[in-house]
């Protein structure tokens, strides 16, 4: 059998709105699958874009602690949040930098982009690699409750190795972050 991978080969019949807030949007559909049966797709719409940032120098990484109410577990992750769709993520990157660490860089780079569940989701993000590093005061929101580290990247990249760090915008700026140490880039 012959087909354009290029071409949708699902049908929505109709779609139902089960749940909205200002961050997602989340549409039961109708379809027709594939394969030509009916059957429903969940889709969970993303309001804003994902943006990280690691902060870089001397061969040290900044991490952020906080508690995730999704997970009921602490974590430890890059600086992260997001930004309304049409701002300029590098503007929502800086922004989340200063906030939860109050690091302010003078060189950004994009590091990596990901659809980080694109069986369920729209969700987008994007990492920036910062550099150049001044501290300054950190501003974080009612929702954050933050701790801040410097760590050498060998004990992160160890620490998302032995399953320590699990956030996925965290563990692939980690594990791009020692690609590029090791072939001699950073």
């Amino acid at each position: 059998m012959s087909f354009d991978p290029t071409e949708n080969p699902w049908k929505t019949l109709d779609g139902k709105l089960i749940y909205d807030n200002p961050w997602i949007r989340v549409t039961e559909y109708q379809v027709i699958n594939p394969a030509g049966n009916p059957g429903i797709y969940g889709k969970v719409h993303y309001k804003n874009q994902g943006v990280g940032v690691v902060p870089y120098e001397d061969g040290h990484i900044w991490m952020v602690g906080q508690y995730r109410y999704t997970l009921d577990e602490y974590h430890w992750e890059i600086p992260e949040g997001g930004g309304p769709w049409g701002e300029d993520p590098l503007d929502a990157a800086k922004r989340e930098l200063k906030e939860e660490t109050g690091l302010i860089a003078s060189t950004y780079t994009p590091l990596i982009e990901m659809h980080p569940s694109n069986s369920v989701t729209d969700e987008w993000f994007i990492v920036y690699l910062a550099t150049g590093l001044q501290q300054g005061e950190a501003t974080p929101e009612e929702t954050e409750l933050l701790q801040v580290k410097r760590v050498p990247l060998e004990e992160a990249y160890a620490d998302v190795e032995a399953h320590k760090i699990m956030d996925s915008m965290s563990v692939v700026a980690i594990y791009k972050l020692m690609l590029m140490k090791l072939q001699g880039k950073l």
